[in-house]
Order: C-alpha cells, then sequence, then structure tokens
C-alpha cells in the first residue's frame, strides 16, 4: 500500500468537505514563516514522516510567534528520525482541545468489504482503545452497492453513547470520511484524533491515509513515487524497481532493499524469490548460515522473461553482494525456461562475478536447468541450477560452500556485447523494449531457432529470414511476450543475430 504524508491525506480530506486545522506544508524555515504569519495565532510543526508517536520523538514542535515556527522548522528539516531524513514540515493552527474521536474506513479482507470504524475515545491507536475500552468503539460492515448513509452514521455514534448536536455533526462526518476512502481507492483512511475544539468545531487533527496498489495508476493526482508502505523513505533502487512493476501488468515482481552500507565479504547475498511461502523458507536457509540479505524479490504469478531479466539486473545492481540466490515455492506453475532465460541474459550483460544457486522447481524445470547449464562457459562465476527435488536447505548449503571456495579473478569483465546489426529488423515490444533481428546472420542461421522457440509464435520464415507473422502494432499491444527466446536461444543454437534491448529508466 502506497502512504500518504499527512498534509497530502488532510488535502483529501478537505475536499470533502472535512474540516483541517488553518495551515499548509512548508520545505524551508522561510515557508514556514510565511504560513505562520498568515495563520496568525501559535502553530503546532509536524515532521512530515511514515511513522508513530511523533511527539516522543521530537518530530512534533509548538511555536507562539512565526519566527518561533521559522526556528522550529529549521531544527526539523534535514533530522533523522526512525530512518526518515525530514524534508517538509506541516505547520497549522494550534488547536484549542475539548475532545478526542477516532473515526476510520478500514477494508476488511476477511468481510471482503470496507468497514467503518468510530470511537469516543481518540488520540492513540485504535487496538489499544478497543482492548481497554471496548465499549467506546463501534464498527459496521458498508455496502458498497449503497454506501454509508447518514442516518447510519448518526447511528454508529450513537451506540458508543453520544447524542444530541454532537451526535449529528460526528454522524454527518462519517460518510463524507467513506466517501474520500471510496473516491481514491483507499485501503485505510483514518482520522486519529477528530477533535472537538472549545469553539465547538469538529477538525481532522491528524489522519493516515494509504491507497491501494493497484489503484495508484488511476490517481497520477496523487504522485505516489513508490507504491509500497515502506517504514522509511524509498530508496533508488526501489523507485526504479516501481516503474518496472508499474509498467509491466504481467506477475509480480516485488523488490525492497535490507542492506545498502556493504562491502565484498561481508556476507551479504542478493535474493531473488518467487512466490511468498517458498521464498521465506529459502530466505530462513541462507539466514539459518549467516548470511546477510541485500535485499529481497518476488517474481512470481507468471511474469515474463523479460521481467525476471530487469528483477535480476536491479539486484546484481548492488555493489558488494557474495552470491546470488534464487529460490522460490518450487512447485510453481509457471514455465520455469522463462525465469532461465531472463536469468541468463542479466547474468552475461553485467556480467555475474559472484556464485549463483538457482532453485527453479516446477513446470518445465529441467528445460529452465539446462538454460542455466549450457549458459555456464560464458559467465564469469559459477552458476547451478536446481529443481523441485532439491530443498532450499540443500541449495543454501551449495551456495555457501561456493562462496567459500570462489576466488574471484582479478580484473575488470566485460558483459555480453552487442554488434551493430548490417541489415536490422526491428519491432517495438508492451513494455518499451525492442526486438532487432540481424538478418544478415539470420541468412546464414541453419537452425532458425528463434522461430521453433518464440513462445507466442509470432515469427515465421520468409525469404530465409524471421519476420513477424503479426503486424507490429499488434507485436507492440503484447503480441510479443518478451520471451526472450530470440536472443538467448540464438546466442547458443544460433547464429547470434538476435538481441532485444529492454531499457531499466534510472539503472546505470
Amino acid at each position: 500500500m502506497a502512504r500518504l504524508h499527512e498534509f497530502e491525506g488532510k488535502s483529501l480530506l478537505e475536499g470533502f468537505n472535512i474540516p483541517i486545522p488553518l495551515g499548509g506544508p512548508a520545505q524551508t524555515p522561510e515557508e514556514a514563516l510565511t504560513i505562520a504569519t498568515e495563520i496568525g495565532k501559535p502553530v503546532v510543526i509536524k515532521a512530515q514522516a511514515w511513522i508513530t508517536g511523533r511527539a516522543g520523538l521530537g518530530a512534533i514542535h509548538f511555536a507562539d510567534t512565526p519566527q518561533e515556527a521559522a526556528q522550529a522548522t529549521s531544527n526539523l528539516l534535514g533530522k533523522q528520525i526512525k530512518g526518515f531524513i525530514v524534508d517538509t514540515v506541516l505547520v497549522e493552527e494550534k488547536l484549542s482541545i475539548e475532545r478526542e474521536f477516532y473515526v476510520g474506513v478500514i477494508i476488511d479482507d476477511q468481510v471482503k468489504a470496507p468497514i467503518m470504524i468510530f470511537s469516543s475515545m481518540g488520540g492513540t491507536g485504535i487496538e489499544e482503545i478497543a482492548q481497554q475500552h471496548p465499549e467506546s468503539v463501534c464498527k459496521m460492515v458498508i455496502d458498497i452497492q449503497r454506501g454509508l448513509t447518514d442516518y447510519e452514521g448518526r447511528d454508529l455514534v450513537r451506540k458508543v453513547g453520544i447524542h444530541g448536536k454532537l451526535q449529528m455533526s460526528l454522524g454527518n462526518l462519517l460518510p463524507k470520511l467513506y466517501q474520500c476512502a471510496r473516491n481514491n481507492d483507499a485501503r485505510s483512511a483514518e482520522i486519529n484524533p477528530l477533535v472537538l475544539t472549545s469553539e465547538g468545531k469538529l477538525i481532522a487533527a491528524d489522519c493516515r491515509i494509504t491507497i491501494d496498489d493497484y489503484a495508484i495508476y488511476r490517481h497520477p493526482e496523487l504522485k505516489i513515487e513508490v507504491s509500497r508502505e515502506y517504514d522509511r523513505p524509498p530508496t533508488n533502487l526501489e523507485k526504479i524497481a516501481w516503474q518496472v512493476e508499474k509498467n509491466d501488468y504481467r506477475g509480480t515482481f516485488y523488490f525492497i532493499q535490507m542492506e545498502q552500507d556493504f562491502g565484498p565479504g561481508e556476507g551479504v547475498i542478493g535474493f531473488h524469490g518467487a512466490g511468498g511461502g517458498g521464498s521465506m523458507m529459502s530466505m530462513d536457509a541462507v539466514l539459518a548460515r549467516g548470511y546477510r540479505l541485500a535485499n529481497f524479490v518476488d517474481t512470481s504469478g507468471n511474469p515474463p522473461a523479460s521481467k525476471v531479466y530487469r528483477a535480476a539486473k536491479i539486484v546484481l545492481s548492488q555493489q558488494g553482494i557474495d552470491g546470488y540466490f534464487a529460490s522460490g515455492s518450487g512447485v510453481a506453475s509457471q514455465e520455469q525456461f522463462h525465469s532461465a532465460r531472463g536469468l541468463v541474459k542479466a547474468f552475461m550483460e553485467v556480467p555475474l562475478t559472484v556464485p549463483a544457486v538457482i532453485r527453479l522447481g516446477g513446470n518445465a524445470e529441467a528445460q529452465a536447468i539446462a538454460i542455466l547449464k549450457r549458459a555456464q562457459s560464458e559467465i564469469p562465476a559459477p552458476v547451478e541450477g536446481y529443481g523441485m527435488d532439491d530443498t532450499p536447505e540443500f541449495c543454501a548449503e551449495r551456495l555457501d560452500e561456493l562462496i567459500k571456495e570462489y576466488r574471484r579473478p582479478e580484473g575488470l569483465f566485460q558483459g555480453r556485447s552487442y554488434p551493430e546489426p548490417l541489415d536490422p529488423y526491428r519491432f517495438d515490444t508492451v513494455t518499451g523494449g525492442k526486438v532487432i533481428l540481424d538478418h544478415a546472420a539470420c541468412r546464414e542461421c541453419k537452425s532458425k531457432i528463434c522461430i521453433e522457440t518464440c513462445v507466442p509464435s509470432i515469427l515465421s520464415l520468409k525469404d530465409g529470414v524471421p519476420v513477424l507473422y503479426i503486424s507490429e502494432d499488434q507485436a507492440k499491444k503484447g503480441g510479443c511476450t518478451e520471451c526472450l527466446a530470440c536472443e538467448v536461444e540464438c546466442y547458443f543454437e544460433g547464429n547470434r543475430g538476435g538481441q532485444v534491448v529492454l531499457p531499466i529508466p534510472g539503472l546505470n
């Protein structure tokens, strides 16, 4: 899920007529000074970071004058709080609070519907409130066809003992929060606390809103860089990886960096999983041998070879890893030769200079293992492939042995180079890639292996060379699945006339 900062969430609330404090975000002391001057009364300055308990961490300051607000902002900007470097603060009017409430809309996966939660107590976590004061919490399942009505909101408030004018005001606010969550595809939208001021106004003093990963494309106005809920800002590699995932709907590519400050010989490896449960088992197996993980990657759900290739390139861009461990469920229904071709292309291009153990259990695993074995002569470091009958523990042990035995040769290694085609035949692919077939090499090729192994069968022989069987437009719209057979198979079984260019924006 993608979590919004407080000032971003409050902007959404304001769009649905939910009152928020006077104020706005600032990224410099001068901006804070201007905002505080416009407010014209004491203010609160809040560091914008995806953390809870900011007050106890020194991330919330109060100021009586605009000058004090500017100084507080200067003190907060650049400060590191639980891994976050503060680059924005929220400057708001200081509220005179009479009472605090909690209100939230949460997608409940068990009931497969949104639920509205209201509590007559707020300011602390709703779980803690529900445990210590269950009588103060009430919830209801919302019918998404009908939505939440005003009278249902008022009834929910009544059930925790609130009546009269306050019941009316609170009850009428709840449907607005639901509509805000629904219109923005939020997995959760919480106001905590929703405060009643001494002037009798209801104001959203703080909020937390997260947006559904799969709906991000519908909300470019939110300018979400990475659709993941981290406990820290996303790294540059995580931003690059998210663009790969966002722009390719086929299969899943999840990437998170777990280590950044390390070097060769420190026992940090690149991890590449496939399927949640199997990946967890595989992680445990390698961690049990004393290694640390530079990253966690999951490419599952039948990803194309191109997505596995891009994932591998991103993993290998982490300088200083001592090994590459790929292992997943062991019984995957996806064709494993896709993963093997993606890995081989990446290992040859980078090139791979650390030992790799690849466990590709599932459909066509024998073919996948053969593809890895065949490529060994073109890869500087040892690569071993295994299948479903080989346990994660065994594979982790093999990686451990290879790392301990391996001595990286001195000098720089050049990855695979692609000669300029003499007679290029080109067409575009669905993710912005390009297939290039050098017809000069193709004419001399005896196997025409690219036609035989092309998974979507979109190539045919014409005048002795492979050409598209479908239109270029159809290929670009997904007819070409980027299976990489026309490059990888052509390299080993043909005349090396095929190349698939797959850009990864932001990756050097």
